[in-house]
């Protein structure tokens, strides 16, 4: 089966987040299975009461500890992110002007494709050393599916090739991803008498400032690798205060953040605490608190590796850095020296209009294919 036809068929299995994977990890088993694989599957039921699953095929595997041993394996997320419901293309690939356009086609059903396709152009006697491909859940709502692997470790890997699109650039750094949810309490009172109260939002705005202190003071810290070369915040989401005419008794925002290898998920966090502490100094009966819902870790492979090596010699790309978050951090947490990887832009990623260039397709396959045979025969 060509690659556009397997691409074809991926994109056409509905795999939002919100629902269950089930359909897709069915298809991917069969193929998997057809060449030889044994697979084993990992299941979970979600908040939302839909089966997750994440899928390990194995060409063989030595036993360490109790667990598989893969030197390399070829990582791809099989949720998408939604879609407007009235277009109706959105589950049938399409070809434009040598672009394949689909949900997923870009992010990541088509670095699926490509590995499926480069399996079945390797001869699998030949293999000598054991290749895994791991296709996860809930990449695009947190990476859940590759964290829930990391956190079980049922496997370890030397080398992990992550599927993003990265325009087959080979990304051997990533920055990490963290959030925190931040609640500034006030009082409420009749806006007519302010003083009777103390406004949540008008607190909240202090510490904001003082957020934007701490950006500007931790942008020494760099890693000119990046672009930006420094951790970045933001705060996306702001929510405060009842009606117009109350002094506001509580106010919400959303601050996220991406780090730079070396420095801790944590430390902004830290920061912000702090700074939440100083501002008490001049007013005692300042509140907030703080739920911090993620800290996705950054990750950094020395550019000496030999995956990284083998990568931009394949690709004709130096390697570079990302500045989203991946499933790389889970694999390094299994043992692999990661490196994310893949065809199609991730700026075109998300949108209506998704596409990935068939010639990046067609070329994925071959690097993939040179990758298994470079490595595991």
């Amino acid at each position: 089966m060509s690659v556009a036809q397997t691409l074809y068929e991926l994109v056409a299995i509905e795999s939002v987040s919100s629902w269950s994977n089930a359909g897709i990890i069915s298809y991917l088993r069969k193929r998997c299975e057809a060449q030889g694989f044994t697979v084993q599957e990992f299941e979970h039921v979600d908040a939302n009461e839909e089966i997750k699953i994440n899928l390990i095929a194995q060409s063989s595997a030595p036993q360490t500890a109790g667990r598989a041993s893969f030197e390399l394996a070829l990582v791809g997320h099989t949720d998408t992110v939604p879609y407007d419901p009235g277009l109706t293309d959105a589950l049938r690939l399409t070809e434009q002007a040598g672009k394949l356009f689909g949900r997923g086609a870009c992010d990541t059903k088509a670095f699926i494709a490509a590995t499926l396709t480069a399996i079945e152009q390797v001869d699998m006697a030949r293999l000598k050393k054991p290749l895994a491909l791991i296709f996860t859940s809930d990449e695009e709502i947190g990476c859940l599916g590759a964290k829930r692997l990391a956190a079980a470790q049922p496997f370890a890997a030397r080398y992990a090739i992550v599927g993003e699109p990265t325009s087959l650039q080979p990304m051997r750094a990533g920055k990490g991803y963290s959030l925190a949810e931040i609640t500034v309490h006030g009082r409420e009172a009749h806006s007519a008498y302010p003083h009777l109260g103390a406004s949540a939002i008008m607190r909240a705005a202090r510490l904001i400032t003082a957020i934007q202190e701490i950006a500007a003071g931790i942008s020494d810290d760099r890693h000119d690798a990046f672009d930006p070369p420094c951790t970045t915040l933001n705060i996306g989401l702001i929510k405060g205060g009842t009606p117009k005419n109350v002094v506001a008794g509580r106010c919400r925002f959303t601050l996220e953040w991406r780090t730079i290898p070396g420095q801790p998920s944590e430390h902004v966090l830290d920061l912000v605490k702090s700074a939440a502490d100083k501002i008490r100094q001049s007013d005692p009966d300042f509140s907030c608190d703080f739920d911090a819902g993620r800290f996705d870790d950054s990750f950094e492979t020395r550019p000496d590796s030999e995956l990284v090596q083998f990568l931009e010699q394949s690709s004709g790309k130096s390697s570079g850095t990302v500045a989203f978050g991946t499933e790389a951090p889970s694999m390094i947490a299994l043992g692999a020296e990661a490196v994310v990887f893949g065809p199609g832009d991730i700026r075109v990623a998300h949108r209506t209009g998704e596409f990935v260039p068939a010639s990046e397709l067609a070329k994925c396959v071959e690097i993939l294919r040179q990758s298994i045979e470079r490595f595991c025969t």
